[in-house]
């Protein structure tokens, strides 16, 4: 049976997770990501293959859970931003493009854009019952909760005659989210442009969202 560090299992878990992550960026240093497989993961992190295969089924999902994990305070900063009804939409729009971009000089978080990742998407034209896109829930996106809360900020702009009535703000936010992206990719290869790429993405969200 395998040692448990840690005075409780979740304590056990937190710093497996932690190896595993570790692991990756050593990894990242050496070879190509596509090279990595899960048996290099589980020796550097000094697993075994079994047991890694209990946090994760595949290098994608490993990697969906620790950037997951990594971007939880993020997620919950957003969420507590957004609920703040008495400040203008405007406002804890700026507030968000921070939070999220600051999130993204974290090298770990980037390892979601590396190729093989498998982001989930929704079926192309797919809605729901209601008429809608439906956004990937919680954990198949680890950024659902960040979408929705953007989302609620348009829809609060809207209604406070802060933003031009979008028509859509679930595409509005998906298309926004393509700004987001952009300017997460561009402050991984450059972290020095982070103030200079938060500017430009206020800049301009807040032109897309602007009354007429």
């Amino acid at each position: 049976m395998p040692r448990i560090r840690g005075v409780t299992i979740e304590e056990h878990h937190e710093l497996v997770w932690a190896d595993l992550a570790e692991a990756i960026r050593q990894l990242l240093l050496e070879r190509d990501y596509e090279s990595i497989t899960m048996g290099h993961i589980a020796a550097r992190a000094g697993l075994a293959r079994n047991t890694l295969y209990n946090y994760a089924t595949d290098k994608s999902a490993l990697i969906l859970a620790l950037t997951e994990r990594r971007g939880r305070p993020t997620v919950e900063r957003v969420t507590a931003i957004a609920a703040r009804s008495e400040v203008p939409a405007a406002q804890r729009m700026l507030e968000i493009i921070q939070e999220v971009l600051e999130a993204f000089t974290d090298p770990a978080m980037h390892l979601m854009f590396r190729p093989g990742t498998r982001m989930p998407a929704t079926e192309a034209g797919a809605r729901d019952e209601t008429g809608r896109r439906p956004v990937p829930k919680a954990p198949d996106n680890p950024f659902h909760a960040i979408v929705v809360a953007v989302e609620h900020v348009v829809r609060d702009g809207v209604a406070h005659g802060e933003f031009r009535d979008v028509g859509d703000p679930q595409l509005t936010v998906e298309l926004l989210s393509g700004v987001m992206r952009a300017g997460a990719e561009r402050i991984g290869r450059d972290p020095d442009a982070f103030a200079a790429t938060v500017q430009a993405a206020r800049e301009m969200i807040l032109a897309s969202l602007a009354t007429r």
